[in-house]
């Protein structure tokens, strides 16, 4: 086949790629916007997922075993997180309200060994619950977004790599640390409080929204959002542990 004739093909293939995923951005981009600040906008996400969109059909290779959807799923979202961490949309006093809440957990469970609750954080913070109860409602937006980056990283991680030269970037201590955190961070999940562990499931796996996890447990809406957010905060500060010693 002519050289022109070849890179013609090529062009119509992931023109089609790219017009019948099309709606996938949409999807993703709705889908992420329940999860985070009304500064964020509709429009921005669509743009950035449809780069992201642009660049998955331009990479992909059928022949690694991973099916079209799931490959640019991954590369649309990361692409829309990538366009809100630019943004910086996070204010200073949410990542210290973060970072005071995440050392009060690890302090608490490396001094005694026990799953920090609601009210011994509180303590340990020499705050009332109202108080930390407001801090976790102020912090909710960044940790849902924050839990997703980690369930994505964790979700790449199992498809075949089309991206040739980065895994040629790769050395084999980098890859083996990459699978420690993955085995580490799905420990630390799989240690959690059952309850936390259902709220997270439902809110990423199923794909459920706070009001709808609420109904099944039985409890608020506000109240699901505080166990959330006390959650992906437990799984960071675990997961610092990790960082530390390697």
């Amino acid at each position: 086949m002519p050289v022109a004739m070849y890179q013609e093909t090529q062009t119509v293939d992931m023109n089609g790629l790219v017009e019948q995923h099309a709606v996938l951005v949409k999807r993703i981009a709705h889908h992420l916007l329940s999860r985070l600040p009304a500064s964020v906008q509709l429009d921005d996400l669509i743009q950035s997922g449809m780069i992201g969109l642009f660049e998955a059909a331009g990479r992909f290779d059928a022949s690694r075993g991973a099916r079209f959807e799931t490959y640019a799923g991954i590369r649309i979202r990361g692409a829309m997180l990538d366009e809100v961490r630019r943004g910086d949309w996070t204010p200073r006093s949410v990542h210290r309200q973060s970072r005071a809440i995440s050392d009060a957990i690890k302090n608490i469970e490396q001094q005694h060994g026990i799953d920090a609750r609601d009210q011994d954080i509180a303590d340990a913070m020499e705050i009332s619950m109202d108080e930390y109860h407001r801090l976790l409602a102020d912090i909710s937006g960044s940790k849902l977004f924050s839990l997703e980056e980690l369930k994505m990283m964790t979700e790449g991680s199992e498809l075949p790599d089309s991206d040739e030269s980065r895994s040629a970037d790769e050395n084999p201590f980098d890859i083996v640390q990459k699978q420690d955190f993955e085995r580490y961070l799905a420990e630390v999940i799989k240690g959690l409080a059952d309850r936390d562990k259902t709220v997270l499931s439902l809110y990423y796996d199923q794909e459920m929204n706070l009001k709808e996890i609420g109904e099944i447990l039985e409890v608020s809406e506000s109240r699901v959002s505080q166990i959330h957010s006390q959650a992906v905060l437990k799984v960071r500060a675990r997961i610092s542990r990790w960082k530390n010693n390697q």
